[in-house]
């Protein structure tokens, strides 16, 4: 029997009923096929603007954003501050000790804000200020290769500018900037000797993979082969970086290399998508579809990060963050973000314009997902607690693991930070300046135990809210791992093992914190093996002002808010302060406005010791002392 032919429009319908067989999502790590990407390449527009945005989405920055919207105060100050560079000289080949980072950061921030205000305003000025700009740029010798972080970020300034004034630059710029990216950024790693952190295992290898490739895809048209070569680079080594967001989307080196490390893998996967249409896999690496939670995590009530590693604890607005809320749909990890845009605008970064494209507003988000306890795993593992997301007096604890070895690793081994009723309390001091010390000829960067690392302050434990064995340094190859870990509201709690940190100093070390219903913070440490009469220093360095020593007791206050730290144990110990204002080395940095408070507990004979310290906020019930849980770790 016949059938009769079907027409067009019954065909479209029966395609749209029968479900047609979907591409299959990219694997990781990418399978890097040449051939693949070169088909890729010669299939991209071959106009511009490509990087990021289209030319629709420039055309729509002349239409005025809504009065009173986050978008508009953005564009406002974007267009001010263009203004306040026109009269600017351009950069200069000027390094700070061994890098021209900074140069190169100031080309990008001020190449992206004077072409954005060229596309909000339509103002040839910001286009001639901007290409003023570039050609300083490519005019130079070199970007300083041999510190690759600087050629990466040049090659960003100019490959954005390049794309997004194409029209408005004249041909003699175009030239001179695409001949500068090409061969002062793109082809050094595959034709020179300057490729020694293609497969870093820390933020170089996403900052310098990003950058290039930003380069090779802007210059596509003129450069197929390079482009090609360079994505495959990419592809193939970049995943080595990206390790450090397995298995929750935690990042090894803190949250201000996250912000650095994951902008630029951000940059790398959103112009991959854009130009080739695909990021080949990137993306899927374990954990970066939570790393967007991360930021919000580490950043406690009082507006500071926990900020381990080499990092301060400043926070400002990250344009990150809006990419991945939008293409995770979880508005939750920006709840405060926004809030964060405005009161802080100008410490937005470089990369700032780029909220204007990547921000969705509207309405806050109906439910926070993000757990109140956390756990990051990881080879840099680390935990936070807090009593509320919301509650303007709720309770913040960050407590770290890991290994001082770790990249950007400080002595910071069982170490935590402490906010309380809006303020931090117990704070890490952050990194010492690089160049000071790298002046100095010291070795800032090895992590030898008996390296010029560790006679840095802020470097070594006795910088930071841990345990010192006799003024002995933690051992730099040991691990503090978690041993503990629990969410149950009745008794959040971590605890971790820091027995290998102390090899040779103890038999075993273990730290546990725990956050109580009342909102009070209860610290043990439990030490065996210790040689008796070893003295053991408990500290926690902070910026509220101590009220007096000699008992067991002691006050803090700041800002009319208060702290009151008490010894449980061990008995006749006392607190008593430690000057951490005043640099303890000829080249250590000042640490302005903040003091240790701490204790010295001596081991018995038989070399065990227990030391317990609770933490009371202003604004909680102090539990009496008899209920306050004091169970061994081991029965946490």
């Amino acid at each position: 029997m016949k059938t009769a032919p079907l027409h067009a429009g019954a065909l479209l319908l029966s395609s749209l009923l029968i479900p047609q067989p979907r591409a299959a999502e990219p694997g990781y790590p990418p399978d890097v096929d040449p051939a693949a990407i070169r088909t890729a390449v010669a299939a991209a527009p071959k106009t511009h603007p490509r990087l990021f945005v289209s030319a629709e989405d420039l055309r729509a920055l002349r239409t005025p954003f809504p009065d009173g919207s986050l978008k508009r105060a953005l564009a406002e100050y974007i267009v001010k501050e263009a203004r306040g560079l026109l009269d600017a000289q351009p950069i200069t080949r000027t390094l700070e000790g061994r890098r021209l980072l900074g140069q190169s950061r100031r080309c990008i921030e001020r190449v992206v804000v004077l072409a954005t205000a060229f596309h909000l305003t339509g103002e040839e000025r910001f286009a001639r200020r901007a290409e003023r700009e570039m050609r300083a740029a490519a005019g130079f010798t070199d970007w300083n290769p041999s510190h690759f972080l600087d050629v990466a970020e040049m090659t960003t300034a100019l490959a954005i500018g390049y794309d997004w004034l194409f029209d408005a630059l004249s041909p003699e710029s175009r030239v001179a900037i695409r001949e500068a990216i090409v061969e002062k950024g793109v082809k050094l790693p595959l034709e020179t000797k300057y490729n020694g952190w293609v497969r870093a295992r820390n933020n170089w290898g996403q900052v310098c993979h990003g950058g290039l490739t930003l380069g090779a895809l802007a210059v596509l048209e003129d450069e197929p082969e390079l482009a090609a070569r360079t994505v495959a680079n990419a592809l193939k080594n970049v995943t080595v970086s990206m390790a450090a967001f397995a298995p929750k989307g935690s990042y090894p080196e803190g949250p201000g290399y996250w912000a650095y490390g994951t902008t630029y893998n951000v940059l790398l996967i959103d112009a991959l998508e854009g130009v080739l249409g695909s990021d080949f896999g990137l993306s899927q690496a374990p954990g970066f579809d939570m790393t967007g939670q991360y930021p919000a995590m580490m950043t406690g009530p009082s507006g500071t990060t926990f900020n381990y590693a080499d990092g301060g604890s400043g926070r400002g607005p990250e344009p990150a963050l809006f990419w991945f809320a939008r293409r995770y749909h979880r508005p939750d990890w920006i709840h405060e973000e926004f809030d964060w845009l405005r009161r802080k605008m100008a410490s937005g970064g470089r990369f700032l314009p780029l909220t204007l494209f990547w921000m969705q507003e509207g309405n806050p988000p109906a439910k926070l997902d993000m757990p109140l306890n956390w756990y990051s795993d990881g080879h840099v593992p680390v935990s936070v607690h807090r009593s509320s997301w919301t509650d303007p007096n709720r309770v913040f604890l960050g407590f770290k693991g890991g290994s001082p070895s770790a990249n950007h690793g400080q002595m910071d081994t069982g170490s935590f930070v402490l906010d309380a009723d809006g303020v931090r309390w117990g704070l890490d001091l952050g990194a010492e300046g690089y160049n000071g010390i790298e002046q100095r000829g010291m070795n800032l960067w090895s992590s030898a135990q008996n390296s010029d690392r560790w006679t840095i302050f802020r470097q070594m434990n006795l910088g930071h809210n841990t345990l010192v064995i006799d003024g002995q340094l933690q051992k730099a190859a040991g691990f503090g791992k978690f041993i503990g870990f629990s969410d149950d509201p009745a008794f959040p709690h971590s605890i971790i093992d820091l027995t290998s940190a102390y090899e040779g100093q103890a038999k075993s070390v273990q730290r546990g914190i725990a956050l109580l219903p009342s909102r009070c913070v209860l610290i043990q440490d439990e030490l065996t093996g210790l040689k008796p009469g070893a003295k053991v220093r408990w500290g926690m360095i902070t910026p509220g002002k101590p009220g007096a020593t000699g008992s067991r007791d002691i006050r803090l206050a700041q800002g009319g808010k208060t702290l009151e730290l008490s010894i449980l144990l061990p008995g006749e110990v006392a607190w008593e302060t430690y000057d951490t204002a005043k640099p303890r080395n000829e080249w250590d940095s000042p640490n302005r406005g903040t003091v240790m408070v701490q204790f010295m507990a001596v081991a018995p004979a038989d070399g065990e010791l227990k030391l317990t310290v609770l933490a009371v906020p202003g604004s909680a019930t102090r539990p009496a002392v008899g209920k306050v849980k004091q169970t061994p770790l081991a029965d946490w």
